[in-house]
């Protein structure tokens, strides 16, 4: 199965408020709903930083 899916839906609303907050950390100003005009550059530096901010979460945790 290709297709996205949040595995818990209440987890949605966190989901983009990490978003959100990812985006606004690398300067890329992301709106509510589709954000289609981003560059391949902009939209990956926002995922990029989500994933660097939650391997940085998992390792605090095991300190």
């Amino acid at each position: 199965m290709s297709k996205n899916s949040i595995v818990v839906p209440e987890a949605k609303e966190a989901l983009e408020r990490f978003k959100m907050e990812a985006a606004a950390e690398v300067g890329v100003n992301l709106k509510q709903g589709y954000n289609g005009d981003l560059t391949s550059r902009q939209a990956g530096s926002v995922g990029g930083q989500m994933v660097k901010k939650m391997i940085q979460s998992y390792e605090n945790s095991l300190k």
